[in-house]
């Protein structure tokens, strides 16, 4: 079983994705981290707001896991790009077409502060960072590697977005082919 300080970092990081970091009060983490409330102020001394980042940081390290995922066994950076979008697809289908990116529902509509702001930099910059590395492993130039990356991000945060409008993974899957990664690919 999972320590507390895990339990509680995993149910506010899925209870933030889905209501955002003022949908959720701390007594809904601790039932659902079945955690008594000592527990929390004794991994996390500010509350919600320590919980939050580290919630911010088990997100990422799960995004970079399904990039690693998608990019490492890819025969080109457009590839691998397409496989990270259609993964994230389904991850989106399998939120039931609502929860929110899992870094921003949780930095951006937290407190204004800036250990969040610096938190959501970093965590974003990382992402950024770590798919360009594919594409420079993948032959492309470092300038490239590095804005094709970026586009990537940008793109997937509006498709995200606009997924959950319409209730449908298909701008997620579809984004390949507009950022001209994967001619033809997903209509969704």
């Amino acid at each position: 079983m999972p320590s507390t300080r895990d339990r509680l970092v995993l149910n506010a990081a899925l209870l933030f994705r889905q209501k955002g970091y003022h949908g959720v009060g701390v007594a809904e983490i601790l039932a659902r981290a079945k955690a008594p409330k000592g527990s929390l102020y004794h991994h996390f001394p500010n509350g919600k707001a320590d919980l939050a980042l580290a919630a911010a940081d088990w997100a990422s390290a799960q995004m970079q896991r399904v990039a690693a995922d998608a990019f490492e066994t890819a025969k080109s950076f457009d590839a691998g790009a397409t496989t990270f979008c259609f993964k994230l697809a389904k991850l989106f289908d399998l939120s039931d077409h609502w929860d929110g990116c899992p870094v921003s529902s949780t930095l951006f509509e937290g407190p204004q502060n800036q250990a969040f702001r610096e938190k959501a930099a970093s965590v974003f910059s990382g992402w950024i960072d770590q798919i360009a590395e594919y594409g420079r492993a993948a032959g492309l130039p470092r300038d490239i590697a590095r804005d094709r990356a970026e586009a990537l991000f940008i793109g997937l945060e509006g498709a995200w977005v606009l997924a959950r409008a319409l209730k449908t993974s298909g701008p997620i899957k579809r984004l390949p082919r507009l950022l001209g990664f994967a001619p033809g690919s997903g209509d969704g």
